[in-house]
């Protein structure tokens, strides 16, 4: 079930969100996930539309979308990635969405082949300047 986050669902997410960096960005230094941990618990968070794809109380998976229609998180649990959960999230933003946006590291290249199969097109490339990484800047529109 994808529902919208819930306050006691925070702490369930920001583990996932931890984790997920942690695994899928493994090119950027641990501490820097560690030192934007509270900026993104208190602030982004609570900026964004997150919704959760639940099973019984199991958080398996979010996406974060600010009010720019952008993207912010999406991420899996690691043992329920391949199962479909983050394709669910991303179609049941579309449908609530005409436009979305994000950035995805270059490095990250699961994801970004993930995001080219749910129809997001590759705008351009640039250079995180927090990261130092390059990253592709996606979008998708409703036809």
């Amino acid at each position: 079930m994808i529902r919208r986050m819930k306050e006691e669902d925070v702490t369930k997410v920001m583990t996932l969100w931890t984790k997920g960096n942690f695994k899928a960005h493994d090119f950027i230094e641990k501490d820097y996930w560690l030192e934007n941990f509270n900026l993104v618990k208190n602030e982004y968070l609570l900026k964004s539309d997150t919704y959760v794809y639940t099973e019984g109380e199991d958080i398996k998976g979010f996406i974060s979308i600010l009010k720019d229609e952008y993207i912010g998180a999406l991420f899996v649990k690691q043992e329920n990635q391949r199962e479909g959960i983050g394709r669910r999230l991303i179609n049941y933003c579309k449908e609530r969405y005409d436009y979305l946006t994000l950035k995805v590291y270059e490095k990250n290249v699961n994801a970004t082949l993930f995001y080219v199969a749910m129809n997001f097109k590759n705008k351009g490339i640039q250079v995180d300047d927090k990261t130092g990484q390059k990253e592709y800047v996606m979008d998708w529109k409703k036809e």
